[in-house]
């Protein structure tokens, strides 16, 4: 009689452990594709699909932003598709994406078709690349205002060894 409680007992906590083990690994993936699609600009920059990754992080993890201006997160479990990896989900007044490991901006410009840029942001960048979105995948007037949504690839002595990719919003001046 014993032996089959404890039988019982140690079954319903194999289930529990598998169910909660499943439920993490569906929230990683789930994380995985929206973070990276977020950088992709998929969908693209606005004040909502912000809000909606900054969202997600947040119930992850507190943000550190003690480096440019920025809100960087560490989530707990990395995060990878297209050979690229990541930890670290990044924020800033017009851009959401995530930090790849290692110098990988000529590798990210190759796989997603970007041009190199024609400024190093004063300094920032040592290596940057972008592309605009077509005009049909840019976000309505009103929604971000007048400005471009483009992807980014950016490198520099500001995030050793970390690349940004980023959907990034520049406005017109």
């Amino acid at each position: 009689m014993h032996n089959a409680k404890f039988l019982r007992a140690a079954a319903f906590s194999l289930c529990a452990a598998l169910q909660i083990f499943q439920a993490e690994n569906l929230m990683a993936a789930s994380a995985n594709a929206k973070f990276f699609d977020a950088a992709l600009c998929k969908p693209p920059y606005t004040m909502t699909s912000a809000t909606e990754i900054y969202d997600a992080v947040e119930a992850l993890a507190k943000p550190d932003t003690s480096s440019l201006g920025a809100a960087i997160y560490k989530i707990p479990t990395e995060i990878g598709r297209d050979g690229f990896k990541s930890t670290e989900v990044f924020f800033a007044s017009n851009a959401v994406g995530i930090l790849v490991e290692g110098q990988r901006a000529d590798d990210l410009a190759a796989k997603y078709g970007l041009k190199p840029e024609t400024s190093d942001l004063l300094g920032t960048s040592t290596k940057g690349y972008s592309r605009a979105l077509p005009a049909d995948q840019q976000p309505e007037p009103g929604l971000a205002g007048p400005g471009k949504v483009s992807i980014v690839a950016r490198q520099g002595d500001a995030l050793p060894g970390k690349t940004l990719l980023a959907c990034e919003f520049v406005q017109d001046f």
